[in-house]
């Protein structure tokens, strides 16, 4: 051991020294804060490892020993090293970077629960990275066109990984909860901290679109829907329709999709209500196979201004309609940045606005108010270190195309 040319014994101690290191670390001060290293300490950083890459890299021509960190060997120990903490962290439970695990057990303590801001997870990521700049750096040196494939794809991976760990204290992830017509600027950080941002969100209107209403069937005893393990229902799409459920036969007479209760001396009336608050409701008539027995009436998902209403059809079981189910839902907004820019757009799930470099993501409304929510809850996301990443990845693609059309053809016999 020790004696060269290093192998891969040497590489994985080298390895397994840096995870021990970072374990130490990890007990003695905690966990990293990336907060403690956003612009320009991050840039600073950046730009002193890269310096310390250069000069090790002129040192290792002349140091023999040094060479073996641009080697193969070197490369897969640090990358196998990183990924086998890779794996762990899929399949160990992730608690978010801003929890406190400093005063919980040994096993929290290792950093396993928060991998990417433990100091033996970024130790190995900077080792394999310092790695990955040496074989790069290394082909560099002696390039041939042939090489521009090769030099593309790790130069491009180089770049990607090494701006994702920079660019993680710069980014910013908050959420904000917006009132309809009323222009908001606070947000809340993970650690539910306010915050004020550059920019504010006026929520000019929100629509939603939902799936047609249900019909369950519900263990009076239990208040579990059945069949217990996988419940089944029907959807009422048209009307009037007839449908099956258990031992039900169903006749759905009519259905109104905006309706208010009206309450009788001893019955529940529904009728049509096209103001805000409104809620679902269908008449149904009910005949059991079996006894030949039979129910109808009124069954609504109710909301917050009339109540839930369910159908009993004998002392086992009720006909019930659970709270109607989002289909799609939207927000029309304005912003308005400290730049001065100014858009109207709509914010959809999954469709994100951009605007002075946030990233506006609808991710939730007033749910108790439901479709008649005047609120809505929006996620914004700056990250300035992403082009770098986009980059990097789009470098790798092109020397993945560059190698696919450079590949000489296999000739046949």
């Amino acid at each position: 051991m020790w004696k060269q040319p290093w192998g891969y014994i040497e590489g994985w101690t080298i390895c397994g020294g840096i995870f021990i290191t970072g374990m130490i670390l990890q007990f003695s001060t905690g966990k990293i804060v990336p907060e403690s290293f956003h612009f320009p300490f991050n840039l600073i950083s950046g730009a002193v490892f890269m310096v310390f890459l250069l000069l090790f890299y002129l040192t290792s021509k002349k140091i023999k020993v040094l060479q073996w960190f641009s080697g193969y060997t070197a490369a897969i120990t640090s990358l196998a090293s990183l990924l086998l903490l890779v794996v762990i962290m899929g399949l160990t439970r992730q608690s978010p970077s801003s929890s406190d695990l400093s005063y919980t057990g040994g096993w929290m303590r290792t950093g396993f629960m928060q991998m990417t801001v433990s100091w033996s997870f970024i130790l190995l990521f900077l080792y394999f990275v310092w790695v990955l700049g040496l074989v790069v750096l290394k082909r560099v040196s002696c390039f041939k066109w042939k090489d521009t494939g090769f030099i593309l794809n790790h130069l491009g991976l180089f770049i990607a990984l090494f701006a994702a760990l920079l660019g993680s204290s710069d980014l910013q992830r908050v959420r904000m909860t917006t009132t309809q017509n009323s222009a908001e600027w606070r947000a809340t950080n993970d650690r539910d901290e306010m915050v004020e941002l550059p920019l504010a969100i006026e929520l000019k209107s929100f629509t939603i679109d939902e799936y047609p209403p249900k019909l369950m069937l519900l263990d009076n005893k239990s208040g579990e829907a059945l069949p217990a393990k996988q419940p089944k229902n029907v959807s009422v799409e048209t009307c009037p329709m007839n449908a099956g459920l258990l031992d039900w036969k169903l006749e759905i007479t009519k259905y109104l999709p905006l309706a208010a209760t009206v309450f009788n001396r001893d019955t529940v009336n529904y009728v049509e209500y096209q103001s805000e608050g409104a809620t679902s409701a269908v008449y149904v008539k009910a005949r059991n196979t079996i006894d030949n027995t039979q129910k109808e009436g009124w069954v609504s998902c109710g909301n917050y201004l009339f109540p839930y209403n369910s159908l009993r059809l004998n002392d086992q079981v009720s006909l019930i309609m659970p709270t109607r189910e989002p289909k799609h839902f939207e927000s029309n907004v304005t912003v308005y940045a400290q730049s001065g820019e100014t858009k109207s757009a709509t914010v959809e799930v999954n469709k994100p606005l951009t605007v002075a470099g946030w990233k506006i993501y609808q991710t939730s409304y007033d749910e108790v108010m439901g479709k008649w929510s005047q609120k809505s809850v929006f996620e914004l996301v700056k990250d300035p270190w992403l082009p770098v990443v986009y980059t990097g990845l789009c470098m790798m693609l092109a020397g993945a195309v560059f190698l696919f059309i450079s590949a000489n053809p296999v000739k046949s016999n």
